[in-house]
């Protein structure tokens, strides 16, 4: 038993011991000394394995393999949205979820990106809702693929970013209508079963590709592993000497 319960069960001892009492009272005394230190050793075993538990967790990421930087992996265009040359040498591919903040927050460091290589850059958006921490992921991806079907994903894309921290569905229309789409098609879109199949189908891509998390990005198939500017223009320039 942990040693900071001894001063409490000293202290009721005491009490009982000076206490005069009838025999039965001294009984139901001793019978509840008796359960308050069960119940304290079983906290004990409880705090004992958690600590345990944590002192082991270090050692099992450890054993976790690294992921190879040089791997390339072959991620489909399929129907995404491209910005930039359909034919530009350079791939750049972004598994995102709009409800994500930090996806939000690199959206910028893509436009940056983007905007330095305007010939020789594309960029590819696929949906990587995050559904279990985040509830209302998947109902912005559809809205942006929804957008899509009327030529105005990017513009979509661009607006729930900017509300990426109140993406209910009211939020959704404004947007929507906000960029000047079609309601009635868009709301049939955004219902119509092919709509999350394209995000189900991005899902399935992005695991392929050792996807757990967002923001992902992929240069040419390689992971990036330095998410500033300088290391992704560094990756970009690489993958260009390689095309010249």
């Amino acid at each position: 038993m942990n040693s900071r319960w001894l001063p409490g069960i000293l202290a009721l001892t005491t009490i009982v011991s000076l206490t005069p009492a009838r025999a039965s009272d001294l009984s139901e005394i001793k019978d509840t000394q008796t359960k308050i230190l069960e119940r304290l050793d079983s906290q004990d075993k409880v705090l004992n394995d958690i600590k345990t538990k944590l002192q082991q967790m270090p050692a099992a990421a450890a054993a976790r393999p690294q992921m190879d930087p040089n791997k390339v992996y072959p991620i489909p265009v399929a129907d995404s949205a491209i910005r930039g040359p359909k034919n530009a040498p350079v791939t750049l591919v972004e598994f995102s979820d709009f409800q994500c903040p930090f996806c939000a927050q690199t959206a910028g460091l893509v436009e940056q990106v983007v905007a330095a290589y305007p010939k020789e850059v594309r960029f590819i958006y696929k949906q990587f809702p995050l559904e279990q921490i985040h509830p209302n992921a998947l109902n912005a991806a559809k809205a942006s693929v929804a957008a899509g079907k009327q030529g105005k994903f990017w513009e979509m894309h661009d607006e729930l970013f900017k509300i990426s921290k109140n993406l209910s569905m009211d939020e959704i229309h404004k947007k929507a209508e906000e960029i000047g789409l079609k309601m009635k098609k868009f709301d049939a879109d955004f219902a119509a079963p092919e709509t999350e199949k394209a995000v189900r189908d991005d899902l399935v891509t992005g695991r392929a590709a050792d996807v757990s998390g967002t923001p992902t990005l992929f240069i040419n198939g390689k992971r990036v592993v330095n998410r500033s500017l300088e290391g992704m223009k560094a990756m970009i320039d690489e993958e260009l000497k390689k095309k010249s």
